[in-house]
């Protein structure tokens, strides 16, 4: 069992647990007179810290600079002990600790009394969501055992806790130093007849193991076997939860295709009949799909994950710059990476004092806030309540991970409901033999789709045309459409607008578009096709449909009055010639053609 210890700065972790190791015959032979006989050479006052404080700066300055753990064991189990950073610097670190977390213990110094970041800790702990927690009240020797202090201590910290809905919290009374009510019941507190630390972390709870939870696995990558005739495409990555089994019906999300288990691969021999929760694991499929880095693989017979990309979350900030709304940034959930922004700030609370801020919209460093982001395209998530280990996210800002959280919930969005038409056309897809990577192989090149936006203008599909042009002549597989074929022929049943060219009902004009685009695109060829009046929206669906295949936009004409976020914008359509090259360059840095 996991479980941390954590607490401001100098308020006694690691002499707690340095103590509880000491006191209960744990330590490794001859420790304790190492680091004895090592305080003694050094003129230096011995610490049960410094049983756990390895680094030279850690002894040095009398801080746990980064998190260490300890291997401990009871009559009833095994544990491993996470000593936690306690400095407001190190607010990382102490993350990285908790996070692994089972159950946890928060010491607070009884002198000093409750800190910035005894509270600042207590929030992390429940967003990362553990359950169980004792506290300790530290250092009763310098209250000369004083039992008021004790209460005082505990009334503070209670009504904290019941404002971050912690609830069940436990709270001992002890001495690190002197030993006090960690391995047994201290005489100089005769006034305290509960438990000590000994006697209550064996009664922690087990979390449920992750074996028996519905079966989740981000995808790490995909590998290809091509020597000696090996045609196997294997699905690699670690299980978070559950198991799997060869036959089992799996899905893959946020795409909602499916396949099931052909075999279970195994590096240094047979292949497996079944793995668990922790391995890291590679599989083959029946049917041939589509899968990438970042999806979430999961049973079709069980509950199945959220998608979306409109999500509301609570998030801790540690970066230096304040998270703003104008400016892009990385989520990480899993093996899935994609751009997000900032949308709005539902409240930013001050985690070292609960003061709250509706009105603010940024988060500041050492914030916590409740708030909706956006990421580019929809991802695959669980919501932290049914499974927090896919529910958890980390933000980077630049090369910095600056914030983490949870997720809360899915915000449905404009597109949810033609997301669902996606996911449902997509479990009932019915493949060929012949599968994309076949096809990639064959015609040296991946599919993509290039849409060409702006203001009706001939010269929008006139561009387009030429980029069709020179694609083929590179041999690339490629096809022009403009959206008068369309109107033509498939949406030749639609009503068109008077004096105009469009149907009233654009936005199906638009999925039927795109469901073509996707039938195109899965038969490997690039796909160029034209929009006049191109949204955002439009675009969205574009990628909805065709995920997880990339799109790419050029904007040709005036962008005034567009919403859409293009990858290269010719501002004058009559000099669109002109930029052909760096559009060609463009899509060839994209991965487009051959």
């Amino acid at each position: 069992m996991n479980v941390v210890i954590t607490g401001h700065v100098d308020h006694g972790k690691s002499t707690v647990i340095g103590r509880l190791m000491a006191d209960t015959g744990s330590l490794p032979d001859g420790k304790l007179e190492q680091v004895k006989a090592s305080c003694a050479r050094n003129s230096k006052p011995f610490e049960y810290a410094f049983l756990l404080d390895a680094l030279k700066d850690e002894q040095s300055q009398g801080i746990t600079i980064d998190s260490a753990r300890v291997f401990f064991k009871t009559d009833k189990r095994h544990y491993i002990i996470i000593d936690a950073p306690g400095h407001i610097e190190f607010l990382k670190n102490m993350v990285t600790g908790a996070a692994r977390a089972e159950a946890a213990f928060l010491c607070i110094d009884a002198d000093e009394g409750v800190q910035e970041n005894s509270r600042r800790h207590g929030y992390l702990l429940s967003m990362l969501g553990i359950k169980q927690m004792c506290v300790l009240v530290n250092k009763m020797d310098l209250v000369d055992y004083d039992q008021r202090v004790y209460k005082s201590v505990v009334r503070k910290y209670s009504r904290f806790l019941r404002n971050i809905d912690m609830k069940d919290v436990s709270f001992i009374p002890v001495s690190g130093m002197e030993g006090d009510n960690i391995a047994s019941l201290s005489g100089k507190m005769a006034w305290w007849k509960g438990d000590t630390v000994l006697s209550l972390i064996d009664k922690f709870r087990k979390e449920k193991a992750p074996d028996n939870m519905s079966f989740r696995m981000p995808v790490q990558d995909v590998y290809k076997f091509t020597a000696m005739g090996d045609n196997r495409r294997i699905i690699a990555g670690t299980v978070s939860t559950g198991t799997l089994k060869t036959g089992d019906e799996l899905v893959f999300y946020p795409s909602g295709k499916k396949s099931r288990v052909q075999s279970i691969e195994n590096f240094t021999g047979d292949a497996l009949e079944s793995v668990g929760a922790g391995m890291a694991t590679g599989f083959t499929m029946t049917e041939q799909i589509y899968a990438k880095r970042g999806d979430l693989v999961v049973k079709a017979a069980e509950k199945q994950p959220q998608t979306g990309n409109v999500m509301r979350v609570n998030l801790f900030w540690l970066g230096r710059e304040p998270f703003v709304k104008d400016k892009e940034y990385i989520l990480k959930t899993g093996t899935e990476r994609v751009r997000m922004r900032l949308f709005d700030t539902m409240k930013v609370i001050d985690a070292s004092n609960l003061n709250t801020d509706g009105m603010k919209k940024m988060v500041e460093r050492h914030d916590v806030a409740d708030c909706v982001v956006t990421t580019n395209r929809p991802i695959a998530f669980d919501i932290v309540e049914d499974f927090p280990q896919t529910s958890r996210f980390v933000i980077v800002d630049g090369y910095e991970i600056a914030g983490g959280g949870i997720i809360r919930e899915v915000i449905r969005d404009n597109h949810a409901g033609y997301r669902d038409k996606v996911m449902d056309r997509n479990l009932k897809w019915d493949t060929g033999s012949i599968v994309r990577e076949n096809r990639n192989e064959s015609y040296g090149h991946e599919p993509a789709l290039v849409l060409v936006g702006g203001p009706e203008d001939s010269r929008k599909a006139n561009f387009a045309k030429t980029m069709e042009h020179h694609l083929f002549d590179g041999g690339t597989k490629v096809y022009y459409l403009g959206v008068q074929n369309v109107l033509a022929g498939l949406d030749a049943d639609m009503t068109i607008k008077r004096d105009h060219r469009y149907p009233e009902d654009r936005e199906e004009m638009i999925r039927r578009l795109a469901e073509l685009a996707n039938i195109l695109l899965d038969a490997g060829i690039v796909l160029v096709a034209t929009v006049s009046e191109l949204t955002f929206d439009e675009r969205e669906a574009f990628r909805t449909s065709v995920s997880p295949m990339p799109v790419h936009t050029i904007w040709v004409g005036s962008p005034d009055g567009s919403d859409v976020d293009a990858d290269y914008t010719i501002e004058d359509a009559g000099t669109a010639a002109d930029h052909l090259e760096s559009v060609m360059n463009l899509l060839k840095e994209k991965g487009v053609g051959v």
